[in-house]
């Protein structure tokens, strides 16, 4: 098997990855905006996909120093680059499932 194959399908084969790279494909979203659109996942897997998807430099998080401190997280370069494998796998799922 191809290493690179298999490290891609480890990150992206986690769940909810697919559905928190989907949503933040409309762009730019608060860690609260992104709970709302995914409620079945709780706070702290959440936060422990997007600190993986950071450190994977699927997402950019940045800080807004306002009172109070904002937060917003969106797909960097590397991420939006998944985009039509998200589309493909929408696509598949709306014909076969």
């Amino acid at each position: 098997m191809c290493p690179k194959y298999e490290a891609a399908a480890e990150i992206l084969g986690k769940k909810w990855t697919g559905l928190i790279i989907r949503v933040l494909l409309a762009g730019p979203k608060r860690f609260k905006e992104i709970k709302e659109q995914i409620p079945e996942m709780s706070d702290k897997m959440l936060t422990d996909r997007m600190k993986e998807l950071e450190q994977h430099s699927i997402i950019k998080r940045t800080v807004y120093p306002e009172m109070p401190v904002r937060i917003e997280y969106e797909l960097s370069d590397k991420g939006h680059h998944l985009q039509p494998v998200i589309e493909s796998i929408q696509k598949w799922g709306e014909e076969w499932l």
